[in-house]
């Protein structure tokens, strides 16, 4: 018995005893999904370390950099343009823009805001004589910052600062520094010199084609900031200055401009022109546009009120005709709308037969006019020979021809020398290319391609009509004769001034060619005055003073005819050492007569009998 029990109990120790000694067992399946949890957190966490340090460091870097800086634009003030005499065209003056922070206009309770909003859109629809329920809509906005209105003059600025001190209110409320654009002499030039957006951006015109120029280069200044927006004090800032646009000094006269524009407005309501007129003046010595007048005009300082034809039925238009309007009044139509020339394309053809020696200018009975030209059986008649006249100017010189503006002659003439050779004088001339006077939307002559140009369109050509040019090109190539052959670039910027340095830039004139030569020119400008002393131009004689020109008047291409007459008249003066060159063009006259001796030249007559003892000549 008892050796039984010892040995029961001998067993229960040796249990225990095993149960001490034998180890907790982890499953191994555990341990390696385990490790490779942690693995993979660590590739994981290495592979986004890399990713915003190497591939979207600069990124990350940069955006820390605009949350721990301040910028501040600083604005550059655009350039003034000045007539040649040094008279202010466009200037900019100080104004301010009013914006609000919708947010910080409150008071201490929701109703006293809505109380107070409503008094803050009152006072701005009052003093800025705005709609009261739109600026209220604004005021009640969730915006950050909502403009109200811009270019505000400093008066109602005044009005406003009296009106928050008045009431009380100083947050929410913003008054910020700008400038507007202002043209002392409304519509003088107004197609030419253009305007600017609310932007103080170019629209057109010269404001337009040297916008970069004018503006200049806006500055900036940058500090670092905290967390709540402040700038850190001695931390380091950067500074970049404004540069400031410069000033341009166009070649036109605002005297010469004024008495052109005068003119040419009465020549358009007495000949009751439809589509209006233009007006170029040109000294041929340099190529300086003295003038450039276009009716109907507008004002500069409301540049999108419609003037003239353009309003006609204003308010029933949609919306994209109306803009359409607007654009084509802007339009610079000296470089912008071609035209058929007329006779005064005939100075052109008879260069090219002096200068390559077809005919001379006194030749008698050189040419014959029976009253039209037959061309492959197609009866081109001469203006004489029409009614109220119904006449011929039988045998012609060459000046006889000029003096008359007889077709016949200039058929028979352009026959003589070919379209080849026409052609080649016309790109010298610079039809074929654009004058490149810097000025937007110049257009080239459009001609028929040389292959194309049979009988008809050669005979039709040789007296200016079936192609067309701008007035720029037709005035530019009559300079070309008036300076001994010579083509020079036209020119409208004298010069550009530098408003921070103040060093000025001159432009000079540049001799593109020589078309004809001097020999020829001469000749030319001695008929020139032929047909103002006994010819179809003694409407633009001038007391006092040698006068050369020649008449224009071109005719609508059949199935065309709303397009009306063309009736224009080219002058130069004096005829030696010839300073003075101007061209007159009146779309659609509906009055006594179209022919461009009987209404563009008095207008000439008138001009120049004013600018001329301007000029001291």
């Amino acid at each position: 018995m008892t050796k039984k029990k010892t040995n029961k109990n001998k067993r229960k120790v040796d249990k225990k005893k095993n149960d001490l000694n034998v180890p907790n067992i982890v499953s191994t399946s555990k341990i390696k999904i385990f490790f490779a949890f942690t693995i993979v957190a660590l590739l994981a966490l290495i592979g986004r370390l890399f990713y915003l340090q190497i591939v979207d460091g600069a990124y990350l870097s940069n955006l820390a950099t605009k949350q721990q800086t301040k910028s501040e634009e600083i604005s550059s003030k655009r350039g003034n343009i000045f007539d040649s005499t040094g008279s202010s065209l466009a200037i900019s003056e100080p104004v301010d823009t009013i914006s609000i922070n919708p947010t910080k206009i409150k008071a201490k309770t929701d109703e006293e805001t809505v109380k107070l909003k409503e008094k803050v859109a009152k006072a701005f629809s009052d003093i800025f004589e705005l709609d009261y329920n739109e600026t209220l809509e604004k005021v009640n906005k969730t915006s950050a910052a909502v403009t109200i209105i811009q270019k505000v003059e400093e008066d109602k600025v005044n009005e406003l600062r009296e009106w928050m001190k008045e009431n009380d209110v100083t947050t929410g409320i913003n008054i910020d520094e700008d400038s507007k654009r202002y043209y002392p002499f409304g519509t003088l030039a107004s197609q030419l010199i253009g305007s600017c957006g609310t932007d103080n951006s170019g629209l057109s015109g010269i404001e337009y084609s040297y916008n970069s120029i004018l503006t200049g280069t806006s500055g900036e200044i940058v500090t670092s900031k905290d967390a709540s927006q402040t700038a850190i004090p001695n931390s380091e800032q950067s500074f970049i200055p404004a540069e400031n646009g410069y000033d341009l000094t166009l070649t036109i006269d605002a005297n010469i401009q004024s008495i052109a524009e005068e003119y040419l407005n009465k020549a358009v309501e007495d000949n009751k022109c439809s589509k209006g007129g233009n007006c170029i003046i040109m000294n041929p010595q340099n190529g300086q546009i003295l003038a450039m007048a276009s009716n109907p005009n507008y004002d500069l300082n409301s540049p999108r009120t419609p003037t003239s034809y353009y309003a006609d039925d204003w308010d029933n238009l949609p919306n994209e005709e109306k803009l359409n309007r607007i654009y084509d009044m802007w339009k610079i139509r000296s470089v912008s709308q071609t035209y058929e020339p007329g006779s005064v394309f005939k100075l052109i053809t008879a260069s090219v037969a002096l200068e390559e020696n077809i005919t001379e200018t006194d030749k008698p009975n050189d040419f014959y006019c029976n009253g039209f030209e037959d061309i492959n059986g197609t009866p081109i008649q001469c203006w004489i020979h029409q009614p109220p006249y119904n006449k011929i100017h039988e045998g012609e010189s060459l000046r006889e021809a000029l003096m008359d503006s007889c077709n016949p002659s200039f058929m028979q003439l352009g026959k003589r020398i070919g379209a080849s050779t026409l052609y080649k004088y016309y790109d010298a001339f610079g039809f074929f290319d654009k004058t490149e006077v810097g000025l937007s939307g110049e257009a080239p002559g459009i001609f028929f391609d040389l292959d194309k140009v049979g009988p008809v369109e050669l005979a039709t050509m040789s007296f200016g009509q079936r192609f067309t040019i701008t007035p720029l090109q037709m005035c530019t190539a009559i300079c070309a004769i008036a300076n001994d052959g010579y083509l020079l670039k036209p020119q409208i910027i004298k010069s550009m001034t530098n408003t921070d340095t103040g060093e000025v830039t001159d432009f000079d004139k540049k001799v593109v060619r020589q078309v004809i030569s001097s020999k020829t020119a001469e000749k030319i400008k001695s008929m020139m005055e032929s047909v103002v002393t006994d010819g179809t131009g003694q409407n633009a004689k001038v007391e006092g003073y040698s006068i050369g020109g020649k008449s224009g008047t071109s005719e609508p291409i059949a199935g065309n005819e709303e397009a009306g007459y063309t009736s224009s008249f080219a002058a130069i003066t004096p005829i030696e050492n010839t300073q003075v060159v101007i061209l007159v063009t009146l779309y659609d006259p509906q009055g006594g007569s179209h022919q461009g001796g009987q209404t563009a030249a008095p207008v000439v007559s008138n001009i120049l009998s004013k600018i001329l003892p301007y000029l001291g000549l």
